[in-house]
């Protein structure tokens, strides 16, 4: 999370290498092939990586930090806070995956917030 005077973070792999002109549908076809245990893994690393941002936004200004990486500023000319990012990080979470529930739970029967079973991969915050 790119805050404040800091400049623009560059893009991570794999995005800093895609052909955007060649490839448009790269978001959509990239991990066709790869294993749920990769891509678990690479979630789990993005989880990571976002958690330690937020923290260091959190470190450096708190909530009402402003950010720069915004396109373009609200009407009012003010940029959006962190606050403002989480919170519409969380609307929009959980929107998908009360959807993504629906489609698991019409796939293997199972529900519930835990249903017995399903392995322990989500990452665990460190405090």
């Amino acid at each position: 999370m790119v805050l404040d005077q800091a400049p623009r973070a560059p893009s991570r792999a794999p995005w800093d290498t895609v052909d955007w002109d060649r490839d448009p549908q790269w978001p959509w076809t990239s991990a066709a092939q790869d294993s749920p245990g990769h891509l678990y893994d690479l979630w789990r690393a993005a989880v990571v990586r976002s958690r330690a941002a937020v923290d260091e936004a959190l470190a450096d200004g708190g909530l009402d930090r402003r950010l720069v990486w915004q396109p373009e500023a609200g009407a009012d000319g003010e940029r959006s806070s962190l606050r403002r990012v989480l919170v519409d990080l969380i609307e929009e979470y959980a929107r998908h995956v009360g959807h993504a529930d629906l489609i698991r739970e019409s796939v293997d029967g199972l529900v519930g917030e835990d249903p017995p079973g399903v392995p322990a991969v989500y990452p665990v915050r460190e405090r």
